[in-house]
């Protein structure tokens, strides 16, 4: 009985193995087939498109993220202009980079800048494609990816540029102003930095004159300079231009708090940030058309988690000598100035690498925090440390362990740094002269939602003092409070 199973049993294992011989062989003729290579290319380009058009919704996500930990960590009356600002910086930045900005940046770059012609759109051979053009096919193909949906990814990234100054301005920038500021950041300044770098151009080519002086090129695999510190610098001049907040700095040099209103919001835009920058750093490896590139975003996606986290960590131990307490929102912006840090390489293969980035990211945001209120610049959300500062260090790190040259990304740093700061703070001037940059004092009092949109975020809250704390108040209005607030 038990030789007769053996021999079921080999039988069944001889003809498995034959199947398996068989259906080797046809996927060998296959894959030798002309149509197999076609098939491959196509494959790819679909990967390829399908990733862009992924990770860039994944980083337009983001813009919530920002909406809620600036509409989180202003006062009531100043929120609902911090959700029409986002949404409005969001679309303006999408239009002018559309018209103009990504022309700029990426087309015929001939060293400085790219192409001043008006508007983008998909190449040649998609329009004949989809005019039912069986020939352009392959050249479709061989792009490796859709046109639009490059320019969709790219897209996403000026707006987060546009966010952070949003945030730091907060509560006495102009509606209008901020937005005219936003169109020349996303149509001009943002892209020229782009053609520096990302466009090829003469930072970030290999025939650049930084390579040629160094012998390697300006590395920012996803923006730590050209998105985040550019938007910090660009935080940075309109700060210096609008001023601080009405009272903010008494006059005996002390800081008055103001405290968030809604600490739970702001604790679900970091998370909402922090998983758009998996989309930001993931899709920045730019291709998703073979199993290098998905070890590779794999990677990218673990440093990016380790960084964060690792900087949310330093940002609490630190808070309590360099701030006089554990402060969650130093937490959380050691969370951002984490993820800010390990971006400009975050493909580095040592995963131990990115936790010591992540780390002395946290410590520098918060360091940051504490130096800004010291010489009384009021940056509301904290923005300019996690992104500013936090992004030139990161870029210099890239040296570590991602094969950057230090002497290519100091002059980077410091050439991006010394064109956007410069150009920022002309165009605030401009715009304060001609528009006014900061509401009136009466807004501001007010607050913004009244002053600018004649509306309220919470009109139905109202805030009743607390009889067993103010033990003055006469008993009719203790009466009358508590019964309102029954």
């Amino acid at each position: 009985m038990s030789a007769s199973l053996n021999s079921s049993r080999r039988a069944a294992t001889v003809r498995s193995l034959r199947a398996y011989r068989s259906l080797f062989a046809a996927l060998a003729v296959l894959l030798a087939l002309p149509s197999a290579a076609a098939v491959e290319q196509e494959s790819q380009f679909v990967f390829n498109t399908f990733s862009f058009l992924i990770w860039g919704a994944l980083v337009m996500w983001m813009c919530a993220g920002f909406t809620m930990l600036e509409s989180g960590s202003v006062r009531t009356k100043n929120a609902s202009v911090i959700c029409l600002k986002n949404i409005g910086l969001y679309s303006i930045a999408g239009l002018m980079y559309f018209i103009i900005g990504f022309n700029l940046m990426y087309v015929d770059v001939d060293g400085w800048i790219g192409s001043f012609e008006f508007f983008y759109g998909p190449s040649a051979a998609e329009v004949a494609l989809l005019d039912g053009d069986p020939g352009a096919a392959e050249a479709v193909h061989g792009q490796g990816f859709s046109k639009m949906s490059e320019w969709f990814f790219q897209m996403v990234f000026v707006a987060t540029t546009a966010s952070i100054v949003s945030g730091t301005l907060a509560e006495r920038v102009r509606l209008w102003s901020f937005f005219v500021f936003t169109a020349v950041l996303a149509g001009v300044i943002y892209p020229v930095v782009g053609a520096w770098t990302w466009g090829a151009g003469w930072l970030g080519g290999d025939d650049g004159w930084l390579a040629g002086l160094t012998g390697t090129a300006f590395k920012d695999f996803a923006g730590s300079t050209i998105v985040h510190s550019t938007g910090g610098w660009a935080a940075l001049a309109g700060a210096l231009v609008v001023g601080p907040r009405l009272g903010k700095f008494r006059s005996d040099g002390t800081v008055r708090p103001t405290i968030p209103s809604n600490i739970p919001i702001v604790t679900l835009g970091v998370f909402i940030l922090w998983l758009g920058w998996f989309g930001f750093n993931g899709g920045s490896q730019l291709a998703l058309g073979g199993a290098s590139d998905a070890v590779a975003m794999s990677n990218i996606l673990v440093n990016t988690n380790l960084a964060a986290g690792a900087g949310v960590l330093a940002a609490i131990i630190v808070s309590r000598p360099l701030l006089g307490r554990v402060d969650l929102l130093a937490g959380l912006n050691g969370a951002i100035a984490g993820l800010v840090s390990i971006t400009a390489a975050p493909d580095i293969l040592d995963h131990r690498w990115a936790i010591l980035i992540g780390f002395v990211g946290g410590v520098i945001c918060t360091t940051g925090i504490r130096f800004l209120e010291q010489i009384k610049v009021d940056d509301v959300v904290g923005a300019v440390p996690a992104h500013l500062f936090a992004g030139v260090w990161g870029t210099l790190a890239a040296c570590i362990a991602g094969g950057a040259n230090f002497v290519s990304q100091l002059i980077g740093v410091l050439v991006i740094g010394v064109f956007v700061f410069g150009l920022s703070w002309i165009v605030w001037m401009v715009i304060d002269k001609v528009l006014g940059a900061r509401v009136s004092r009466e807004v501001e009092e007010i607050g913004q939602d009244v002053g600018e949109l004649g509306m309220e975020a919470y009109p139905e809250f109202m805030l009743m003092p607390d009889p067993d704390l103010i033990p003055d108040l006469p008993e009719e209005e203790s009466a009358g409070g508590s019964e309102k607030g029954g």
